[in-house]
């Protein structure tokens, strides 16, 4: 991501107004370029090319009903000329349109044999280009993991990419792997995922000085989900390479984190299993006792996100973190309820929960806190076991969920559980369609703000 935003400051000028400001910059204008914008019909909002005298490009021009928003910039990359831009503007806007920038020249290109050509942009300000760069690789690294097909994306995979961030930043990573789940006592992480050619997995890295304050993340690593032996219909099982979501989520917040050097101890558990269909795959109705010891009667088979993170939750919450986090694609219901852009998340301090959707609003990632509405844990009950994975009705079933996973961690614990889409169904600008990271940029905003860099 780093080749589109560069310190680089030769190029053709891209300047960026406000709509209060054209009038006044137009005028300044020599009379043939107010001529040409006359009559190529610009109103003074969105993107206008300028010639020189000679008919050469002079400069690009975007006029914004708010230059300061973060996408406004967010598909120039695409639209203007595969050259090098250097940005003229106000001070106050230059982050913001850097940043809806890069992350809009965005492509996934892996698996394709040319991609379309980018322009680039040059910033004067250093500190705006690095400070930018950072966090369009933490949301890069979200995308390529969701993007990338179940095949290439396995459990083995997603250790790989921790061990790969951990060796970047100097962090530690180790992992336990297939029939070690049950000597170490992972037991629904391995029920989950035994019947994979896969081996199942608890992938860890660590980072930090031990001595600050313990933050720990854990994302749900289902690299596919075929919904196990309650097997979903084909249209279902479409984009369940994206089901490992919440671990790209916490990988990718986890790059930001030690990328900016926040002041915590950061651990990051990613329970990854594929959930697939063999003779040895688990079964509606089997018991599992978990590792906290509870009891859970599988009611489906397809609700098995919240079966991997109940064991992942339960050993974070043994080191006893002052802040504990999750990041899952767990229920369609979150969706119904916000729609595939709103991620909703659930929290057990208020404080906490002001504090990220205020960072929310301030960065442009927006986040919307959801009840843990206790009465509805009754939904849950089992008549074999401690608890069922999931209620038998469809209502409230994000919430259900979240009350399933608040079961494996203490009461006073300060624990945030974001249900997340992962995907965009749509392009908009600076936000193209595939793999997303929602919330991410909010949380670092919340932590830098509670801990420092």
């Amino acid at each position: 991501m780093t080749e589109y935003l560069t310190n680089h400051t030769e190029g053709t000028d891209l300047i960026v107004l406000a709509e209060s400001e054209f009038a006044d910059w137009q005028s300044q204008l020599p009379s043939f370029q107010r001529n040409w914008l006359s009559s190529t019909q610009f109103k003074g909002k969105g993107l206008a090319l300028i010639p020189n005298e000679h008919g050469e490009l002079f400069c690009a021009l975007l006029v914004s009903e708010n230059p300061m928003q973060r996408f406004a910039s967010g598909d120039l990359s695409s639209k203007l000329p595969p050259q090098h831009f250097v940005l003229q503007c106000d001070a106050q806007y230059q982050a913001s349109i850097a940043f809806g920038w890069v992350v809009g020249a965005y492509q996934f290109d892996r698996y394709v044999s040319k991609t379309a050509e980018r322009a680039t942009l040059g910033v004067k300000d250093e500190a705006v280009v690095s400070e930018v760069n950072k966090l369009a690789n933490g949301v890069a690294l979200v995308r390529d993991l969701v993007n990338t097909p179940a095949g290439d994306m396995m459990p083995q995979h997603l250790a790989s990419a921790t061990k790969a961030l951990a060796d970047e930043f100097g962090g530690t990573f180790s992992e336990v792997v297939g029939d070690e789940l049950l000597t170490q006592n992972y037991p629904t992480i391995h029920a989950v995922g035994r019947a994979s050619c896969h081996p199942p997995r608890l992938i860890e890295l660590n980072w930090g000085d031990t001595n600050a304050p313990k933050v720990t993340l854990v994302g749900k690593g289902v690299c596919f989900d075929s919904g196990g032996l309650d097997i979903k219909p084909a249209a279902g099982m479409r984009q369940m390479k994206k089901d490992m979501g919440g671990a790209a989520h916490v990988l990718g917040l986890a790059r930001l984190i030690m990328d900016f050097g926040l002041k915590v101890n950061l651990r990051v558990l990613v329970p990854a299993v594929e959930n697939a269909i063999s003779d040895n795959a688990f079964r509606p109705g089997d018991v599992i006792k978990t590792r906290k010891g509870i009891t859970v009667e599988i009611d489906n088979t397809d609700a098995e996100g919240r079966l991997v993170l109940c064991d992942a939750l339960d050993d974070a919450a043994n080191q006893q973190p002052e802040l504990i986090i999750d990041f899952a694609t767990l229920t369609g219901a979150m969706r119904v309820a916000l729609g595939t852009e709103l991620p909703g998340f659930f929290a057990t301090k208020d404080e906490t929960a002001a504090g990220i959707t205020a960072a929310g609003l301030e960065v442009e990632d927006p986040v919307w806190r959801m009840p843990l509405h206790r009465p509805y844990f009754d939904l849950l009950k089992s008549d074999v076991a401690d608890m069922t994975n999931c209620a038998a009705g469809p209502f409230g079933g994000a919430i259900t969920a979240a009350l399933y996973l608040q079961e494996f961690l203490p009461e006073q614990v300060d624990w945030c559980h974001f249900d997340i889409m992962a995907f965009n169904n749509r392009a908009l600008p600076g936000r193209p369609k595939g793999g997303e990271a929602f919330g991410i940029r909010a949380v670092l905003s919340y932590l830098q703000q509670r801990y420092g860099q």
